[in-house]
């Protein structure tokens, strides 16, 4: 047997577990977090609207309407930034030579 080789199936074992999936806390799964995230994303939005209602009808201050307004745009294009990316990387897999 080759000693390289050797070394190479050694270094390959000791690195293993570096690249190993960490557990999720609590046992969660990476689909139960994302569907918490998504389900934020849904809370922010609606507060926004609740929020712009309320300012509508003259129940909420113009403070509190351009506070909710900035934490719905910014969820949203959070969401659009995670969109595109997901979508670019799909793209990236399938310029993939098989």
């Amino acid at each position: 047997m080759d000693v390289r080789s050797s070394l190479a199936a050694q270094a390959y074992a000791a690195t293993r577990p570096a690249t190993a999936p960490k557990p999720m806390p609590d046992g969660q799964t990476a689909g139960n977090g994302f569907a918490k995230l998504a389900g934020d994303f849904a809370t922010t939005l609606q507060q926004g609207e609740k929020t712009a209602m309320a300012a509508m009808t003259g129940g909420a201050d113009p403070h509190a309407l351009v506070q909710a307004l900035a934490q719905t745009e910014l969820a949203v294009e959070t969401a659009v930034t995670v969109r595109d990316r997901v979508v670019e990387a799909y793209q990236e897999i399938l310029r993939m030579p098989v």
